[in-house]
């Protein structure tokens, strides 16, 4: 009898070595090192884009509605009036409390630009904005420029040799005064950024910083762009948020980032 021929023995398969590892590990290691801040870089564009986008559509409800309207823009009323009125492009007023204006959607949609907009509250955030109150991430980062539309009971309050823009063709220059901009969280309560043009250069309402150091604008003919301010540190444009550290008034030293927002904000009469 032929004898019955055993299978061979499997040759045993050599392990990893705990240097082998580790050269895997350093090399992922490096490898994420490498491709997070490409990430990050093209996570920030998305964003800068999508809130210029957003801008953007601002400014065409805007002019949605102003089709509307006898070609009057919205209204754009400070604290007091859009509280009682709650007749406003925006209706709420932000702080860091527990008030339902900061979260409720409603005051948005339900307010003048709302049908113009689709009645799509995501329009009136910039995606990069992190300011949370005590209730969450607040619904709006946009205000629209003080001499933008009908103030109510502001008109020729703050700047009156300024000219009030109550409809486009108020406008002589479309192109370079701007509608909407994303303002830092820490001066932005109702929609209406206003800053005194006749005194001397100082910060009443601040711009936004969320991209890089930039802010996203939209102008009256509607373009957009994403502007860069040039002064940084303590008394700069570019600060973080601190949740009311850069409230109230203070001086704009040096005045570049200042006097470049003046220029488009509105014309002498």
């Amino acid at each position: 009898m032929s004898p019955i021929p055993l299978p061979a023995p499997r040759t045993a398969r050599a392990a990893f070595t705990l240097i082998e590892l580790l050269v895997v590990v350093a090399i992922i290691a490096i490898l994420a090192g490498m491709l997070l801040p490409a990430l990050g870089k093209a996570r920030a564009k998305a964003q800068s884009t999508a809130c210029m986008n957003n801008a953007r559509t601002l400014q065409l409800g805007m002019g949605l509605y102003a089709d509307d309207h006898q070609e009057r823009f919205a209204n754009n009323l400070g604290a007091g009036q859009t509280r009682t009125l709650r007749n406003s492009w925006a209706n709420n007023v932000l702080n860091w409390e527990d008030s339902p204006e900061n979260t409720n959607n409603a005051y948005l949609v339900d307010a003048l630009l709302g049908r113009y907009t689709g009645r799509t509250p995501a329009v009136f955030r910039c995606p990069a904005d992190t300011a949370r109150c005590l209730l969450g991430l607040r619904n709006r980062s946009f205000s629209l420029n003080s001499l933008v539309g009908d103030p109510g009971e502001l008109t020729n309050k703050f700047n009156p040799s300024y000219v009030q823009f109550f409809k486009a063709s108020d406008v002589p220059n479309p192109a370079g005064i701007f509608t909407f901009l994303d303002e830092h969280p820490d001066t932005l309560n109702d929609g209406f950024f206003m800053n005194r043009l006749e005194e001397a250069p100082k910060w009443g309402n601040l711009p936004a910083s969320w991209h890089g150091g930039a802010a996203s604008l939209a102008f009256v003919d509607g373009h957009t762009e994403s502007h860069r301010w040039a002064v940084g540190g303590p008394g700069g444009t570019v600060r973080p948020n601190v949740k009311g550290g850069a409230g109230g008034i203070f001086p704009a030293d040096p005045a570049t980032d200042w006097d470049w927002v003046k220029e488009r904000t509105g014309v002498r009469r």
